[in-house]
């Protein structure tokens, strides 16, 4: 019997390797890459000189560093519950059944297949401080107030956080939908039949059976937020004055800019770090709770 189970495992090896070395040369190997890479003062052109952790002792001295570290984790912190909450209550109204049912779900998720170039202009069209769509609404409605959103470092924060909200919900969205769909309806009828009321419903049925999947949206956006970087740079440029520029747009910069491809890589490696340790820490946080 485990002679048969071996063969068949023999005959699947054809299959897997394309991908397998697929995934070794363009994941596997760029991870180890960008750790040698860290520990040479490496540039495009140019003698290559190893020069250990120092790359490592002048990120931790570097007032850049921390300062986009911690634009990328004000976003992290502005962007993960909001985009739950909203993915989530629009998976409520998407889930109605409504004859817009079908309207609710396009609408909510087309954004998503946008390209961030498109957004970006689309979002710098729309807020400009004179003839923008934002500010004539807001003349419509009687707020005179000619807000330059773009140039105010909390209304820059504003239209980087709504712009990614907007373009990005409606793949959360539809996570929560599938989720939603998968809950037995036999346990609405039963809690009806005891007198439960929809709020009731909604607490001790609907949130339960979320939860699985809340967790799995939560460690995915916290990943995406911080490798943040397309939308802020085409519409704000990082500015004004720094104060909306993420941790991977200054390793851009560094990088590409400065031609310090070593010193990019260790703060590289270090976002790779910081992100692999709230995976690892969110995962055996979920795995304490099913043992339980």
């Amino acid at each position: 019997m485990r002679k048969k189970l071996l063969i068949q495992d023999l005959k699947a090896i054809p299959y897997l390797l394309p991908f397998f070395l697929v995934y070794v040369v363009f994941t596997i190997f760029p991870v180890f890459k960008g750790f040698e890479m860290s520990l040479h003062e490496w540039k495009l052109v140019g003698k290559v000189d190893f020069i250990g952790i120092e790359n490592y002792k002048k990120m931790i001295s570097d007032p850049f560093f921390w300062e986009t570290l911690w634009n990328t984790t004000k976003f992290v912190i502005y962007t993960t519950p909001t985009m739950i909450l909203l993915a989530l209550g629009l998976a409520l109204l998407a889930n109605l059944k409504t004859k817009l049912k079908k309207f609710f779900r396009a609408a909510y998720f087309l954004p998503s297949i946008l390209s961030v170039s498109v957004i970006s202009f689309l979002a710098i069209y729309m807020l400009q401080p004179y003839n923008g769509f934002v500010n004539t609404f807001l003349h419509l409605i009687g707020i005179q107030a000619e807000p330059f959103w773009i140039a105010d470092k909390k209304l820059a924060w504003v239209a980087i956080v709504v712009v990614t909200l907007w373009w990005t919900v409606g793949f959360n969205m539809i996570l929560f939908l599938a989720a939603l769909q998968d809950i037995p309806d036999s346990l609405y009828e039963a809690a009806e039949i005891d007198g439960a009321s929809r709020w009731q419903m909604f607490i001790h049925i609907t949130l339960p059976q979320l939860v699985p999947i809340g967790k799995v949206i939560l460690l995915l956006q916290i990943i995406a937020s911080y490798k943040v970087f397309a939308q802020i740079m085409l519409i704000t440029g990082g500015g004004p004055g720094g104060a909306t520029r993420p941790l991977i747009q200054y390793i851009y910069e560094v990088g590409f800019n400065k031609n310090l491809m070593g010193y990019a890589a260790t703060m590289s490696y270090a976002l790779f770090m910081i992100l692999l340790i709230l995976s690892i820490v969110q995962l055996r946080y979920q795995r304490k709770e099913h043992s339980c």
